[in-house]
C-alpha cells in the first residue's frame, strides 16, 4: 500500500483525498500557489510545498514542480484529483517515468480517450452505440458542410479535443452552418490548440447520462451504475445525482453493460466514466441512448455514486494503484436509496452568473437536514478567500435518502439555509431549481434551466422582503418600535418615509423604513419574513439561500452606500484603467466617470444624474473589490 501520497490539486478536491488518505493512515503532500498559502487544503495536509505563483498556468500545471514536490518529501505516488493535468497523458507518463505512482489510468488509456474522433470510431469497433454523425479526417468546410445536410439538422459541431462545454455549437440551420463552425474552430484553436471538429446529430431532448467504471490491473473491470447530469447551464454541470429518475432495469443493464465494454476496450485501470447522450423524447431507452465521451478520472459528481453504493471510491482509486484487485465483484454492487448533489458556486446569478470573489467573512453550510446528517465536501470554510484565479465552485451539497422526492425535497431546504456573505452564490437559483415542477417529476433534459431562465432567479419582491426583515430587526427585534418613539423623535427619523395621507395624531400609525443593501434602495414596512442576524456590518438576512447585508438609509457604514444615493459603486472586482473626472466637476447623466477593467472586459462607470462630483476615492492603476465606493455624485438641486 501507498505510504505517502502527494496530492496534484486544491481545494475541495484536495480535501477530499485528503480524508481518504488519513482514514487509510496514508501521509498526505499538499501543493500551493500563492493565492492558496492559508487554504484549508493545505493545512489539512500532514506536509506542503509551494509550487509557484497564483495563475494555475505557472503553478498547478506545471507538472515538473508537482514531481519535484513529490521527490523533495519522499511521496511514493502523486494523486490528480480532477481538471488540472488529471487527463493529461504526457504528465501520467513523466510521473511514471519518475518511478512514482500514478493514481490514474494508464497514459495510454487517456490518450485513447482522448480526442472524440479517435474515441467514437473506437467505441463503435467495441459495440458500443454512438451518436450518428462524422469524425471523418477531411476537415474542409465544403465536406462539413455536405455532412451536416446528410445528417439533418439541427447538428451539433464538437472540437475534438473539447471539454468543459467549450467548442460546442449547435446549428439550426444549413445557411447557419459556415460561421458557426468558424466560431467553433476560433474557440477550440484557443482553448485546445486543436480546431479539428467532429459534428453530431443535435438530440431534441437531451439528457446526460453517464456511468461509473472502474478497472484494475488484474484485468477486471465494474461498473457502479448510473449517474444523470442533465441539470446543465452552460454545458456545466449544476445537479447531479443517482440512479436516473425513469431507468428502468433492463435499459439500465445494457447501458451498463457497454460502458464496461469501452472500459475494456482500452484496458482501463482506475476510475472512469462513460459519458451517454440520450434522447428522451420517449423516455429513456436502450436504442436511443448514446457515447460522447469518456472523463478518464474522478468526477466532481463522484459522491452521489458514492452514497448509494456504499463504496469509497478514492480508496478504490489508492488501493488498485497500489496493485490491489477491485474489492468488490459486480454482483456485489447494489444501489441503496437515492442521492442527488448540488454545485454551490461563488458566483452572481442576478449579474449573469459572474465570478463573485473575497473573503468569506459571513459562511454557513447546512451538515444536517431536518431527519439526518448530509454530506458537505468543500475546500473552504469562513474567513476563506475566494481568488478570481480558479474554478468558482466552493462546495458540494450531497443528500442521499430512500427515495427521489425526500432527497430533493431536503436538498432544496438545505440550498435555502446556505449563508454566505460578501461573496455571493447561487444558492438562491438551487433551491428554485431543486423546487422546480419539472425537476420533481423527473422531467429532465438539459434545456431546463436554460427554459426556465428569469424564473429561477430572484424577483424584486424577494429582496423587499429581505429589506422588510431587516428593518424588523432593527426596530422591532430590536426594541426600536416605532410606535414607542414620541412625536418629536419620529420627526427626526430621517430614514423613514411617511405614506401619502399621513397623520401624526390618527389612531392608526405606519411606517415605511429606507433600507439599503449597499446597491439598492428599499422603502419597506418591517415585517419578521426571513431569518437575521445582527452582525458588525449590519443586519445579514438569509431567506431560500438568499443573503443579504442591509443598513438604514444614509447611515450605512460598510464602505458602500446606495447608486440611488448618488454612489458609483463597483460592479465586480476589478482594475481602474481610466479616470475622467476631479472632486468638484460638474457632471450630467451618463457621462463617463471612469473604466473599470474586470473579466478581460472595459466597463463605463456612468453618473446617475446631473451633479457635482463629492468624493473620488478611485485613481487609475487601482485594484477594487466588488460594491466599493469609487466615487459620490451630489445632485443639482433644482
Amino acid at each position: 500500500m501507498i505510504s505517502k501520497l502527494l496530492i496534484a490539486n486544491r481545494g475541495e478536491i484536495a480535501c477530499r483525498i485528503i480524508r481518504t488518505a488519513r482514514e487509510m493512515d496514508i501521509a498526505t503532500v499538499a501543493v500551493y500557489s500563492d493565492a492558496d498559502a492559508k487554504a484549508l487544503h493545505v493545512r489539512q495536509a500532514d506536509e506542503a510545498v509551494h509550487i509557484g505563483p497564483s495563475p494555475a498556468a505557472e503553478s498547478y500545471l506545471v507538472g515538473e514542480k508537482i514531481i519535484a514536490a513529490a521527490k523533495e518529501t519522499g511521496a511514493e505516488a502523486i494523486h490528480p484529483g480532477y481538471g488540472f493535468l488529471s487527463e493529461n497523458a504526457g504528465f501520467a507518463q513523466e510521473v511514471i517515468d519518475a518511478g512514482l505512482i500514478w493514481v490514474g489510468p494508464k497514459p495510454s488509456s487517456i490518450e485513447a480517450m482522448g480526442l472524440k474522433d479517435a474515441a467514437k470510431k473506437l467505441m463503435r469497433e467495441a459495440g458500443v452505440p454512438v451518436t450518428p454523425g462524422y469524425e471523418g479526417e477531411d476537415q474542409s468546410v465544403e465536406r462539413l458542410k455536405k455532412e451536416a445536410d446528410a445528417i439533418g439538422y439541427p447538428v451539433l459541431i464538437k472540437a475534438v479535443a473539447g471539454g468543459g462545454g467549450k467548442g460546442m455549437r449547435k446549428v439550426d440551420a444549413a445557411k447557419d452552418f459556415e460561421a458557426a463552425l468558424e466560431s467553433c474552430r476560433r474557440e477550440a484553436k484557443a482553448s485546445f490548440g486543436n480546431d479539428e471538429v467532429l459534428l453530431e446529430k443535435w438530440i431534441t431532448s437531451p439528457r446526460h447520462i453517464e456511468v461509473q467504471v472502474f478497472g484494475d490491473s488484474h484485468g477486471n473491470v465494474v461498473h457502479l451504475f448510473e449517474r444523470d447530469c442533465s441539470l446543465q447551464r452552460r454545458h456545466q454541470k449544476v445537479i447531479e445525482e443517482a440512479p436516473a429518475p425513469g431507468m428502468d432495469e433492463a435499459t439500465r443493464a445494457e447501458i451498463c453493460a457497454a460502458a464496461v465494454r469501452a472500459a475494456k476496450a482500452v484496458d482501463y485501470e482506475g476510475a472512469g466514466t462513460i459519458e451517454f447522450i440520450a434522447d428522451a423524447s420517449e423516455g429513456l431507452r436502450a436504442d436511443r441512448i448514446f457515447f460522447m465521451e469518456m472523463n478518464t478520472r474522478l468526477q466532481v459528481e463522484h459522491p452521489v455514486t458514492e452514497e448509494i453504493t456504499g463504496v469509497d471510491l478514492v480508496e478504490w482509486q489508492l488501493r488498485v494503484a497500489s496493485g490491489e484487485p477491485i474489492p468488490l465483484k459486480q454482483e456485489e454492487l447494489s444501489i441503496n436509496g437515492h442521492a442527488i448533489e448540488a454545485r454551490l458556486y461563488a458566483e452572481d446569478p442576478s449579474s449573469g452568473f459572474l465570478p463573485s470573489t473575497g473573503p468569506l467573512t459571513h459562511f454557513y453550510l447546512p451538515t444536517s437536514s431536518r431527519r439526518s446528517p448530509n454530506r458537505i465536501d468543500t475546500g473552504v470554510e469562513k474567513g476563506s478567500e475566494i481568488t478570481p484565479f480558479y474554478d468558482p465552485m466552493i462546495a458540494k451539497i450531497i443528500v442521499h435518502r430512500d427515495d427521489r422526492a425526500t432527497a430533493l425535497e431536503e436538498l432544496a431546504h438545505d440550498c435555502a439555509w446556505v449563508i454566505c456573505w460578501p461573496v455571493k452564490t447561487n444558492a438562491a437559483f438551487l433551491q428554485r431549481l431543486l423546487s422546480d415542477d419539472g425537476v420533481k417529476r423527473g422531467s429532465l433534459d438539459t434545456g431546463l434551466i436554460a427554459r426556465k431562465g428569469d424564473a429561477l432567479l430572484p424577483a424584486e419582491q424577494d429582496y423587499e422582503e429581505l429589506a422588510a426583515s431587516a428593518a424588523y430587526a432593527h426596530f422591532i427585534r430590536g426594541k426600536r418600535d416605532p410606535d414607542l418613539y414620541d412625536e418629536d423623535a419620529i420627526a427626526r427619523l430621517p430614514v423613514w418615509i411617511q405614506p401619502s395621507g399621513f397623520r401624526l395624531n390618527s389612531e392608526k400609525r405606519e411606517f415605511l423604513v429606507a433600507m439599503t443593501d449597499g446597491t439598492n434602495r428599499y422603502n419597506v414596512k418591517p415585517e419578521d419574513i426571513a431569518w437575521v442576524d445582527d452582525v458588525e456590518e449590519g443586519y445579514l438576512v438569509r431567506e431560500k439561500g438568499e443573503t443579504r447585508l442591509f443598513n438604514l438609509f444614509r447611515t450605512y457604514t460598510g464602505g458602500a452606500a446606495s447608486a440611488a444615493d448618488g454612489a458609483i459603486l463597483a460592479p465586480m472586482p476589478g482594475k481602474v484603467i481610466a479616470v475622467d473626472v476631479a472632486e468638484g466637476d460638474a457632471v450630467t447623466a451618463g457621462q463617463r466617470l471612469m473604466v473599470l477593467e474586470a473579466m478581460k472586459m472595459e466597463h463605463a462607470l456612468t453618473a446617475p444624474f446631473d451633479g457635482t462630483v463629492t468624493e473620488l476615492s478611485a485613481s487609475a492603476g487601482a485594484q477594487v473589490q466588488v460594491e466599493a465606493v469609487l466615487a459620490v455624485v451630489e445632485p443639482t438641486e433644482d
